[in-house]
This record gives structure tokens, C-alpha cells and sequence, in this order.
């Protein structure tokens, strides 16, 4: 028997007509140094259709590539559903990169058009008379007196406001790229993702589920997260069709800014990296700042520790619960909401452990030797995910050995087991797993323990070789000021929390811990300081 259901293409199109018409007088907020701007989604949206009837002035087709260099703002929004809508690609561009990877990144893409916060322009300079296929360079704010020739500038608004609102999206197929955006390439050259208008589409729907963050119009959303980072985590196009405000906060994520905008603006969720979390959590409980307006408080990006999550807890009354992705997987896979009626004294444990896959994903624990293991919290492997949210492929590269995909399951990179329920737990990135004397140390649970000294602020763990053990775990600790804390202190704080033969024997101290461009603690750089 057939269905007797319509069909309608799914995309972004359409979550944008949504939340243009449905959700009119929502609005978005401009954080600009301590002022705020207030737009409604009907005059971003105006924004957004002008915008692509501009782009089409300046000869952007079907399939070409638009690419943003740009801060959280309610413009980038407009660019997010402007781009695809109108049947071109959007690409978000890291701006914590390296100019020669910006450089390598946009060669590959081969970007058309780059949209620019005016402030971001000198970077862009630097790398730009290297990527033959841009064009256009679009200026957000003022053209500086002196501008290199080869490509022609246009000053965003001028643009923008002599253009009239296109009216009539393309009709476009749902599996057509929409957006490209590229790992952060920290064991190689960055690899490029490109999410179709299917998987947008039905990414946000997954998210916006209460499952995951559940958004809603009575909600006010804090992305404080970069728009360039896996599409800000769907956060922009779940608020969107939700008719949830959105607060951008542009490029001011210190403490301080968040917690002006938190308390200002009082937004019902928030999204951040834990280096994020920490600064806002001890500055908010010296500076009174209240916190309990968020019902929804998401750590993602690396793992969350149970000490972060603690400290959180009692110094601001706020659960602050994580998300696990990555940019291939659009991004979310498992989300750690506890479950319903857990004890308060638990609830840590739960927020602190991966998260329960949220509907769409597919998962499976594969071992060594290619068995798939129960879902039994005890059996260990690789972690692989499927569904329709997460990439086959990447762009341009083809995967003859099998390194990133197996039988169509996409290799996560991340040693871990599956409780019962769905919930998973991540133990190690296989690249930083350590194998010492043919056992496992999971360098998440080692770091979680030393994060636990009252002393310690942050902390990571890498494998050293070793003769006779093969690998033994190198320790880099950043500890409080005035502390007195050594290596010694430190194994015995250990003793009876981890097993013994996990215990370091080298430990390394230092002011701060180099970070990737999306603020994880970078592993690579610490084992070439050994």
C-alpha cells in the first residue's frame, strides 16, 4: 500500500518562510559593548531577502559558494537563510584559524563571495590574493581608504538597502548542499562537510525536540557559541522556526559580556564551551550575577568535567548539562538531560556522562577485531553513528581505506561504551587514548580526578613513551594563583580515586594550556613540548 501523504521538498527555504510569518515579532538582540539593538525576525528576514536579490546582482548562481568571515550578529543570521534559500552555498569561515589554513579552506571550497565583519577585514587580506575564485568581498561596516586590487568591494548596507526584497525563493531539491563547513584539521588538512537542506532541516527538528533543548517562543536563546562552529550547533535555525528570541553576542564572549547580557536580557538557555562556563561561573558568583534565568545551560565542544559541573551547581544554583557532536554529524548526537526523578546528589553524574542519544541517531560500539559489542555500559570500542544528520563522505575525498567510514557508519574517532537507554560515555579519543602495559587509561577520567583538586583550574592528560610500560600519562596542570600544588601533592590527591598504575609520574606546570580554534584544549601542541 502507498501513503497518501504530500511530499514537499525539506528546506531551509521553508524553515525561514516559517519563522518569517508564524514568528514575525520575535526578536534578536545585538550585543554591542554593553548597548543593545533589538531587530524583529521580519525586519531580519527583509534583511535576508534583499541580501540574496544583492547576491544575484553580483552574478551568484545555483550551487556557488558565499562565504561569511563574520561575528555572532542578527546580519550573519541573515546571511544563514539568505544563502541557501536562494539556492547558493553557505560557508561559514573559522576566523580563529591560521590564515594558511583560512587560505587552504577557501581554495578548496572555492568560495565566490566572503562576507566581512569590517574588523575582520585585515585578516581576511592577509590570505584572500591566494583564492582565485573570489570575486566579491561584501564590507559589514565602513571600506578603509586603501583596498588591494584583484577583487571588488562592496560596502554591505549600500548594497543591502538598494537591493528589493527577493520574493520567490528557487525551487530547489532537498538534497542539494547548503552549508559547507570544515573540521578544524588538528591531525592534517582541514576536511570539508556539506550539509544538505534535508539534514538542516531535519537536524532542527531534532534538536528543538524535548528529547534535546526543546526551544519554544516563550524562550530567549544565548548562542555563545560561533555561528562558524557547526552552524553555532543548529541553534540559530532551531530559535528561528521556534519564534524563540535570539541574543547575539558578537565578538564579546569574555565573562564580563556574557554575564551583562545574561543579566539584561535574562535568556532562558545558553550555549558555550567549558573555558566559557568556568570564567562566566566564578565571575557571576563574585559579582552577584544571577544565573537561574537559564533552564537550559549546555556545555559542548569537549567533555564536561564532574568538577566544572559541581562548581556550577553550588556557585550559581544552575544544572549545567552537555551535548556531544562534531562538525560532521551537524553537529548534536547525544544530549546528558538527567532522567526524570533523579536524586540531586546524582544529578552530576549524569550531566557529566555523554548523553543519551537523541532521536535520529544511530550507534554502535565496534572493537578491535570489527565485533559489535552490547550496549551493556561494560564493553568498549569505537563509537560509529549513522542517520540522516550525519555526513557520508567528505567533500572531495574519497576514503578508500576505510579510516573514516565503515559499511556506511562514520568512524567518530572516540573510544567509549553504551549503557542501557542509549546513554553513551566517551572514554578516550582513540588518538589520545593510553595504552599502558597492554591496559586502557582513559585520559578523560584521569583528567576528571585531577580536576577535582580545589587547586586546579585546568588540566590535560597525554601518553608519553615509555621502555617498559610502552606508554605511561604525562599530566599538564594549570593550577590557582598562590598555590603551592606540585606533582607529588597530586599523586597523592589521586590515591584511591583512579587505580594506582593510572597515577603520573611526570607532571608539567604551567600559566595556560594552548587551545584550537573552537577553544578545546589542544593535545597536539602539549605532546610536541615533551
Amino acid at each position: 500500500m502507498r501513503a497518501t501523504m504530500q511530499t514537499l521538498p525539506l528546506t531551509i527555504a521553508d524553515l525561514f518562510e516559517h519563522g518569517e510569518r508564524v514568528h514575525a515579532d520575535a526578536r534578536i538582540t545585538d550585543y554591542l559593548d554593553g548597548r543593545l539593538e533589538h531587530r524583529t525576525f521580519a525586519d531580519v528576514a527583509d534583511e535576508a531577502r534583499r541580501l540574496a536579490t544583492a547576491l544575484a546582482d553580483l552574478g551568484v548562481g545555483a550551487d556557488d559558494v558565499v562565504a561569511t568571515l563574520c561575528w555572532n550578529t542578527s546580519h550573519h543570521v541573515a546571511a544563514y537563510f539568505a544563502v541557501p534559500s536562494s539556492g547558493a552555498v553557505l560557508h561559514t569561515l573559522n576566523l580563529r584559524l591560521h590564515p594558511s589554513q583560512l587560505s587552504y579552506i577557501a581554495r578548496h571550497a572555492r568560495d565566490r563571495v566572503i562576507l566581512v565583519d569590517e574588523d575582520l577585514l585585515p585578516m581576511l587580506l592577509t590570505f584572500v590574493a591566494e583564492v582565485p575564485t573570489v570575486c566579491d568581498i561584501i564590507v559589514i561596516g565602513a571600506l578603509p581608504a586603501e583596498l588591494p586590487d584583484g577583487v571588488r568591494f562592496h560596502v554591505y548596507d549600500d548594497l543591502v538597502n538598494a537591493a528589493e526584497p527577493t520574493a520567490q525563493w528557487p525551487a530547489l531539491t532537498e538534497e542539494q548542499a547548503a552549508v559547507l563547513c570544515y573540521t578544524t584539521g588538528t591531525t592534517g588538512d582541514p576536511k570539508g562537510v556539506a550539509y544538505s537542506h534535508r539534514s538542516t532541516y531535519l537536524h532542527t527538528l531534532m534538536i528543538s525536540t524535548g528529547s534535546a533543548y526543546g526551544f519554544s517562543d516563550v524562550d530567549r536563546a544565548l548562542p555563545a557559541v560561533p555561528m562558524f562552529h557547526a552552524n553555532a550547533w543548529g541553534w540559530v535555525h532551531a530559535a528561528w522556526i521556534a519564534g524563540t528570541d535570539l541574543v547575539m553576542s558578537g565578538r564579546y564572549l569574555q565573562a564580563p559580556h556574557i554575564a551583562s547580557m545574561i543579566d539584561q536580557l535574562r535568556p532562558t538557555m545558553l550555549a558555550a564551551v567549558p573555558t566559557i562556563w568556568s570564567a562566566l561561573s566564578r565571575h557571576s558568583a563574585a559579582e552577584g550575577v544571577d544565573l537561574t534565568c537559564l533552564r537550559v545551560a549546555v556545555s559542548g565542544g569537549s567533555p564536561l568535567s564532574p568538577a566544572l559541573a559541581r562548581e556550577v551547581q553550588e556557585n550559581n544554583q544552575l544544572t549545567l548539562t552537555q551535548g556531544w557532536g562534531m562538525t560532521e554529524t551537524s553537529p548534536l548526537l547525544t544530549f546528558s538531560r538527567p532522567p526524570a526523578g533523579t536524586p540531586a546528589e546524582e544529578i552530576v553524574t549524569w550531566t557529566t556522562r555523554t548523553g543519551r542519544l537523541v532521536p535520529g541517531v544511530q550507534a554502535r560500539i565496534v572493537a578491535e577485531d570489527g565485533e559489535v559489542q552490547p550496549w551493556d555500559g561494560v564493553s568498549q570500542g569505537e563509537v560509529e553513528v549513522a542517520g540522516n544528520s550525519i555526513t557520508g563522505a567528505y567533500l572531495g575525498i574519497e576514503d578508500t581505506a576505510g579510516s573514516q567510514f565503515r559499511d556506511g557508519w562514520l568512524r567518530t574517532g572516540d573510544l567509549g561504551v553504551i549503557h542501557p537507554g542509549g546513554w553513551v560515555q566517551l572514554k578516550d579519543r582513540l588518538k589520545d587514548g593510553i595504552k599502558s602495559g597492554g591496559e586502557w587509561i582513559s585520559t578523560v577520567e584521569l583528567e576528571n580526578a585531577i580536576a577535582e583538586h580545589p587547586d586546579v583550574l585546568e588540566v590535560a592528560v597525554v601518553g608519553v613513551p615509555d621502555p617498559t610500560w610502552e606508554e605511561r600519562p604525562h599530566a599538564f596542570v594549570v593550577a590557582a594563583d598562590r598555590s603551592d600544588l606540585d606533582g607529588t601533592g597530586l599523586a597523592g590527591f589521586l590515591e584511591g580515586k583512579v587505580a594506582k598504575w593510572w597515577i603520573p609520574e611526570k607532571w608539567t606546570f604551567a600559566i595556560d594550556l594552548p587551545k584550537t580554534s573552537v577553544g578545546k584544549i589542544d593535545k597536539s601542541s602539549l605532546r610536541n613540548q615533551i
